[in-house]
């Protein structure tokens, strides 16, 4: 990959003599790099896959409400029996496939009104998966915004993983152990996503010091959602099965949701904080897509075309299938690095990469552009 790609600063030499017309003037490879997208973005919209298409929303509320009615016409049949952990993994799937929809809205693909969208990944989002809105919209916006920038996305900020071999060498006695064989920790630690999201969204609306849109009716959601719910469980079930039943259900729903958004970008090369990419390389390199067809596609929400999604986030995840073949080949015209794998290469990717990171090595799979950008001043 060449270095031209990234953005830089310097303008290209231009004639001494005589004057040159500002309009003809060489532009900045950086405004080339615009100018090359804005082409791309023209052919996207002249297919008509930049606009909204609500009945594929109202087809997907309407097979989830059968879903969830389904589960709990389940749930009210067996009663007291140890088959509800069955029940509680089924609940989780649908939350999941829940937590897509709000992701969708919160991104403005199903509605024109901004308002009707944030309405709807408000309520998803808050009543049926247990997460903040205005929590994640602030986390997710730094995200989409600089992906995998160390120090401003919020998704590779160190925690129980970390992701940047700089803070992994920080770490001492059994944290500097425990990170370098993180990898294998994965899966186990991803059953406890779930409940981190719960957490942080009750952690978020009731500090009085965040700024949160709307925060009652947050609160009023995420208290039917985390309270009223599996206290209703508990008395239903009791004690016993109760409690089984929401442990499952919250490691469930933090393996399905957090297996599903893990590939996209764990494992993709890391961009040191001073560093600037133009915008189709920043989406772009740092992200990956996962193959597989129309069944990883609906497990997955439409996420598996992470680059197409970053690249057009208002664009409804139905049409980034559709899509992909034109960024595709957009991409191997200008030798931008397509990443693509299976969903199970993907994970041991992900583990692998961790592992290494926790021993200090820096981005094993980082790409020729990012390699030169660490040096870059």
């Amino acid at each position: 990959m060449s270095s031209a790609t990234l953005d830089s600063p310097d303008v290209l030499e231009e004639p001494a003599a005589p004057a040159v017309p500002a309009a003809a003037r060489k532009r900045p490879a950086r405004d080339r790099h615009v100018t090359d997208f804005i082409q791309l973005t023209e052919q996207v919209r002249a297919t008509g896959l930049m606009d909204r298409d609500v009945n594929w929303y109202v087809v997907r509320f309407v097979r989830q409400s059968l879903g969830y009615l389904a589960v709990l016409a389940l749930f009210l049949t067996l009663g007291q029996s140890w088959w509800q952990l069955v029940t509680a993994v089924l609940f989780a799937f649908m939350c999941t496939q829940t937590a897509f929809i709000s992701h969708d809205a919160a991104h403005r693909q199903v509605f024109a009104s901004a308002k009707k969208n944030a309405w709807l990944a408000r309520i998803a989002g808050n009543l049926f998966v247990g997460l903040s809105y205005g929590w994640w919209m602030n986390k997710h916006g730094k995200h989409h915004l600089n992906p995998n920038k160390v120090g401003v996305d919020g998704d590779i900020d160190p925690g129980a993983l970390v992701f940047d071999p700089e803070n992994a060498a920080k770490r001492k006695g059994f944290a500097k152990w425990f990170a370098r064989r993180q990898g294998y920790f994965f899966f186990p630690l991803l059953t406890l996503a779930a409940l981190d999201l719960h957490i942080s969204a009750l952690g978020r609306v009731l500090d009085r010091k965040q700024i949160v849109p709307e925060r009652k009716a947050e609160i009023a959601l995420l208290f039917v959602r985390l309270v009223l719910l599996p206290a209703f469980t508990v008395w239903y079930l009791g004690w016993a099965i109760g409690l089984a039943f929401i442990v499952v259900q919250v490691m469930a729903l933090g393996l399905y949701m957090g297996g599903s958004f893990a590939p996209n970008h764990k494992g993709m090369p890391l961009v040191p904080k001073d560093v600037k990419i133009d915008f189709m390389r920043r989406q772009t390199l740092m992200s990956r897509n996962i193959t597989g067809g129309k069944w990883v596609d609906a497990a997955m929400g439409g996420l598996n075309y992470q680059i197409e999604h970053h690249l057009f986030p208002t664009m409804s995840s139905r049409n980034l299938r559709a899509v992909q073949p034109m960024v595709r080949a957009y991409c191997a015209e200008r030798n931008i690095t397509y990443t693509e794998t299976t969903l199970g290469q993907s994970y041991m990717i992900v583990m692998k990469y961790l592992n290494r990171v926790g021993l200090g090595q820096r981005d094993p799979f980082e790409c020729p552009i990012t390699a030169n950008m660490r040096t870059a001043r």
